[in-house]
Parts: structure tokens; C-alpha cells; sequence
């Protein structure tokens, strides 16, 4: 998820396009860089870090600041975040200058072909590769936005590209396919960013670029084509958010706009992991499949939401596996005396890689000569560098406090994870994992789905707003999905909420029952018929004690609306699945709970977003 500009046009671009990345940054801080089109050549500033690493070598080093330009701000996914894997990257006839978000798919294949026509490559990035093909097309007679086009067809994968060309210098070609990309359009000037934030102090006129489609934008004017070359019609809107909505997509709350995020988050999290031939391919395994048939135990360590994204892999994995799979608090894990060793696998969960309990755990468990797979959203990061494995998550950075996409890409982690250890231990047949994978690649239509129905839980919040506590309850994996539903309103709202599991009710905190206290109730899918029924015998149990039920049931199931006040439909997925579409009502009505008591939803009291001290 990384931050894009590109101008042309009368101002100083360099000025244009460093604010523009400074609106963006929020979108990815490991590194920024500039390219500028001026005096007949591509000159290319470009360092690891915030931008103010960027600011400093700018200063240090000068470059024009009239021409046409493009920049970049990165959230990495291939390589570390360093100055060499920093954007824009040049072409090998130095003609081209390119900046990339998303993930090519195909990048190794494309890689192998450059560097057998003697192309040498000076990063790690899937980006530098396609930088060095535009350049190939442009050597050949091509225009830049042909090039760029022509390049396109050849790439697999979700990506926005945005290109200069120091022939052609009044003009900057961009593409898009599943990744965002929007035009600025100006007077004798015109822009492309990721979002509207970085122009809109420039102009509120703006082009949503269509899928499989490249602009062409120059200081008079903007043209657009497909993929397959056919001109695609311009249709311009008008932005009338101020500049703090249009920093969160016109949201609120960077959190809101991050919950809507989520489709696109795990699918990013899906992108690439299944080739055509129906095997898994994850991030950095340096665990080989002898080893991994070796393991006979597993134990999961995170804290907080991470913590839950564990409990939810627990039960996923040792159904795919039939491996023993513990879960533990990281910070409680060392002072245990654990008993792990050479055939264990400890699976580390971090949004941010950082977290001070989760490393020390971990470093505990290599000292006991365990293996390592870090979970993990933030490349380059502690964790996942003193880890023998990791799978990415790509959810692209998180500004609110409390987790939400992160969540739930940590969830599709932990399944792709689950289904690679039955693939290589045989656990699983190949026509098992591809009905698995099938579903899991529906889940960003259904969690749009979700997000589309959501206003009952609107109006919820609005009725719970005065509520001094409220209870979640589930089974199995529903038990996770409570205990998250608690924690976000713990979080954001500042009330008392608590997670149980629905089979302990009876064992004492059905104490806690009230008059038209809310308990919320996630109910399995009705193809796990004896969860499903004793879920309902729990719901009459608080029901008849004067509870106030709002129940989480998927699309079709009437067996229980004779019990429930309050109904929220959840679209029809596996039970193991099904996390995936219960959290997101329980985000929603936290966040709007909180922002109808008027609490700062972005950065509750008392937290932070990476906790670096045990």
C-alpha cells in the first residue's frame, strides 16, 4: 500500500510531488523517493526511512525543481526496506524512471529473462524488473505510454505503475489493475496519485481510473486507454472533502476507512500464493518440507488481537494437520519454562514486528533450538528478520490503533499457513486445498458484502451508546471472534465488555446476566449441527434471564430469530472460515460506539500501536 504522485505541468514539481508524498506517507514510511525530468536526463533521489530522510538528502544534494516529476513513499513488500530497494527505479539505459504499489506475481520469471539478455539488476524488488521492460519498449521506438501498455499485458499480479521518460519529458504515463489510481485534473496542469490527498490543495477536479486502463497525462490534457489499446472515456468529479477527510479516503477515521479496507487487504494477503499447477507458494521458508514433516508440535505466540488470530489458527490447523497446536500469550511464554525443542514450530504473530514480548518469546524458543515462522504485516522488521520463515500479510499500514485489517489478514495468513504444512505433510488431498483456497478467494466479495449491509449495526451503536457493559459469547472459532468483539469495544469505547466462551456460561458468568443487558452471540454455520443447536440453547439461557440478544447468523438460518432481538446476517461460508465475515459487525459497532461517545477512535487513551517495551 504504498503512497504515488506524479505532476506535470508549470509549478516546481519536485515542490509538488514532495508534498504530495508528505500527504501520503501514511501509506507507507519506509522509504521515499523523487525522480525529476529535467535538462535532457532522469535525475533520482531516493532513501530509506521517513521523508524527512529525504528532505535531508535533498538539501544535501540539490535537484531541479522545475520539470516533470513523480514520487514515491513505501510500504515494502519484495526486499527490505533500504535505499537500494527504495523508489522510483531507472531502467538499464537510464532513460526511464518508474514507481510501483502493488505485487507482480510473474516478477521471477520476468527477472530471469532480463538478466539472461544481460541486464543486471541493483535491487531486490519485483519493481526494478519492470522498469528495465518499459525501458526495453522505449529503445524500440515505443512512446512511453505504448511502452507502458505494452509492459502491462505481459504482468501478473495487483499494481498501480507511474512512469517518466526523459524523451518525452512533458509527459507522465500511469497504469492501473487492482490498485488505486486517481488523476488530478488541473489548469495547464494535471496529476496521478494514489489518492486524492496529494493534489487536493491544487484542484478538486479528479478522475477515478478504470481497471486495465493507462493515462497519458500532459500540462494540457489527459488521455486514457485499456489495456487492449481502445480509448476509454474521461469523466471528471469534483472532491469536496477538505484535506484531513481526503487524507482518510473521506472517511471520519482512518479506522473506518481502514475496516473498508479489509476486501482489499486480504486479497493483497491471497495475491500470489496458489500458482496454476494448485500448489502453495508463501513468502521466505527457510524451513525445508523435510523439516516441517518432522514437526510434531506447534505453539502460536502473540498478544492482544494477534493473540485471538492465534486461538482462531488452533483450530484450523490441527483440522488440516493433525498436529498438537498450543496458543500462548508471548508475554507469559518464557516465564513458563516452555517445553519446546527442535521439532516444534513456533508461530509468531506481529502486526508490526516490533512487539518487545513476541521477540523475547521467540529468541526464547531459538534458544531452545525450535524453528521459527514469524506472522507478520511490516517487512524487514525485528521479528520476521530473526525468524527462520515468515508470510507477509500485505495489509499495507495500519494509522489507527486498534487492529482491524490487520486482523483479518493475519487470519488468511494463519489458513494459507495451515494449508501449507497439509500440502507438504500430506495431510490434506490436493482437490481439499483447492475447495479451501476457492472459498478463501471469495472472501474479500463476501466481506464487501458485509460492509455493504452494515447500517442495522449503525443504528445499533446509536441504541447501545448509554450501555455500561456488554458480553460477547461464541463456540469454537466463534470464541475467538467474541473475544476480539470485546476487546475493540474495551479499546475504543472505554466500557466494560467481556468475551466468553458459550459453553461456560453456565459455569458462572451467567452471573453477570441482566435486564436488557446486550450480549452478543456469534452462531456457527448450521453444517456444524451440534455447536449450532447448543449455541441456541445458550442464547434461550440468556434470553430467559432477560438479556438483550443480538445474533450473528449467517444468511438463511431461521432456527434461531425466535431468540434474537436483534439479527445481523452473515453471508454463508465454512464454519472454519467464518471469523473472516463475524468480525467485521463487531469492528463497526465499536468504532461507532466510540464516536458517538466522542471518543478519539484513531488513537484511544493509554495505547499505542506497537508496544517495543515488555
Amino acid at each position: 500500500m504504498c503512497g504515488i504522485v506524479g505532476y506535470v505541468g508549470g509549478q516546481a514539481a519536485l515542490d509538488v510531488v514532495v508534498e504530495g508524498l508528505r500527504r501520503l506517507e501514511y501509506r507507507g514510511y519506509d522509504s521515499a523517493g523523487v525522480a525529476i525530468v529535467a535538462d535532457g536526463g532522469v535525475q533520482v533521489a531516493k532513501k530509506a526511512g521517513k521523508i524527512a530522510n529525504l528532505d535531508k538528502l535533498l538539501s544535501a544534494d540539490p535537484m531541479p525543481r522545475t520539470g516533470t516529476g513523480i514520487g514515491h513513499t513505501r510500504w515494502a513488500t519484495h526486499g527490505a526496506p533500504n535505499d537500494a530497494n527504495a523508489h522510483p527505479h531507472r531502467s538499464a539505459n537510464g532513460r526511464v524512471a518508474l514507481v510501483h504499489n502493488g505485487i507482480i506475481e510473474n516478477y521471477v520469471a520476468l527477472r530471469t529473462e532480463l538478466e539472461a539478455a544481460g541486464i543486471a539488476m541493483t535491487s531486490e524488488t519485483d519493481t526494478e524488473v519492470v522498469a528495465h521492460l518499459v525501458g526495453q519498449q522505449v529503445e524500440k521506438g515505443l512512446g512511453l505510454t505504448e511502452a507502458l501498455r505494452a509492459v502491462c499485458n505481459r504482468l501478473e499480479g495487483a499494481f498501480t505503475l507511474v512512469a517518466v521518460d526523459s524523451a518525452t519529458p512533458d509527459i507522465v504515463a500511469a497504469a492501473r489493475r487492482n490498485s488505486p489510481l486517481v488523476v488530478g485534473i488541473g489548469e495547464g496542469e494535471n496529476f496521478v496519485a494514489s489518492d486524492v490527498a496529494a493534489f487536493i490543495e491544487h484542484t478538486r477536479q479528479a478522475v477515478e481510473l478504470g481497471q486495465d486502463q493507462v493515462v497519458e497525462i500532459r500540462p494540457d490534457g489527459v488521455s486514457v486507454v485499456t489495456f487492449d489499446g481502445n480509448e476509454a472515456e474521461v469523466r471528471p468529479y469534483h472532491v469536496d472533502w477538505d484535506l484531513s477527510a481526503a487524507e482518510k479516503g473521506g472517511f471520519d477515521w482512518f479506522m473506518r476507512k481502514e475496516i473498508y479496507e479489509q476486501p482489499r487487504a486480504v486479497a493483497d494477503t491471497l495475491l500470489g500464493r496458489y500458482d496454476s499447477d494448485g500448489a502453495l507458494t508463501l513468502d521466505e521458508i527457510r524451513i525445508s518440507e523435510a523439516e516441517l514433516r518432522q514437526i510434531d508440535k506447534i505453539v502460536v505466540i502473540a498478544c492482544g488481537t494477534s493473540f485471538y488470530a492465534g486461538l482462531v489458527a488452533k483450530y484450523a490447523i490441527e483440522h488440516w494437520t493433525r498436529i498438537p497446536c498450543e496458543v500462548e500469550l508471548a508475554s507469559e511464554f518464557r516465564y513458563r519454562d516452555p517445553i519446546v525443542g527442535p521439532t516444534t514450530l513456533v508461530v509468531t504473530i506481529s502486526q508490526s514486528g516490533e512487539t518487545a514480548d513476541t521477540l523475547m518469546a521467540i529468541r526464547h524458543a531459538r534458544e531452545q533450538k525450535a524453528r521459527v515462522l514469524a506472522i507478520c504485516n511490516t517487512n524487514g522488521s525485528t521479528i520476521p528478520r530473526e525468524s527462520d520463515a515468515v508470510i507477509y500479510t500485505h495489509a499495507g499500514p495500519e494509522v489507527g490503533v486498534a487492529s482491524t485489517k490487520g486482523f483479518l489478514t493475519q487470519l488468511v495468513a494463519c489458513y494459507l499457513l495451515g494449508l501449507y504444512l497439509a500440502q507438504v505433510r500430506g495431510t490434506k488431498y490436493g482437490d481439499e486445498i483447492a475447495t479451501i483456497m476457492h472459498e478463501l478467494e471469495q472472501m474479500p466479495a463476501l466481506i464487501q458484502q458485509v460492509l455493504d449491509g452494515i447500517q442495522p449495526v449503525l443504528d445499533l451503536a446509536s441504541e447501545f451508546a448509554d450501555e455500561p457493559s456488554v458480553l460477547f459469547l461464541g463456540r469454537h472459532v466463534g470464541y475467538p471472534v467474541a473475544l476480539e468483539g470485546a476487546l475493540k469495544l474495551k479499546e475504543l469505547a472505554y466500557i466494560h465488555a467481556e468475551g466468553f466462551a458459550a459453553g461456560e456460561l453456565k459455569h458462572g458468568p451467567i452471573a453477570l446476566i441482566d435486564h436488557q443487558l446486550p450480549v452478543f452471540v456469534v452462531v456457527p454455520p448450521q453444517g456444524r449441527d451440534m455447536l449450532h443447536d447448543k449455541v441456541i440453547s445458550n442464547i434461550q439461557e440468556v434470553r430467559a434471564r432477560g438479556a438483550k440478544t443480538v445474533i450473528l447468523v449467517e444468511e438463511g438460518d431461521e432456527e434461531v430469530t425466535p431468540y434474537a432481538d436483534v439479527l445481523i446476517r452473515l453471508p454463508r461460508v465454512s464454519t472454519l472460515l467464518q471469523p473472516l465475515v463475524a468480525t467485521v459487525p463487531l469492528q463497526v459497532f465499536a468504532c461507532e460506539l466510540a464516536t458517538r461517545k466522542g471518543h478519539d477512535v484513531d488513537q484511544p487513551r493509554n495505547l499505542a500501536k506497537s508496544v517495543t517495551v515488555e
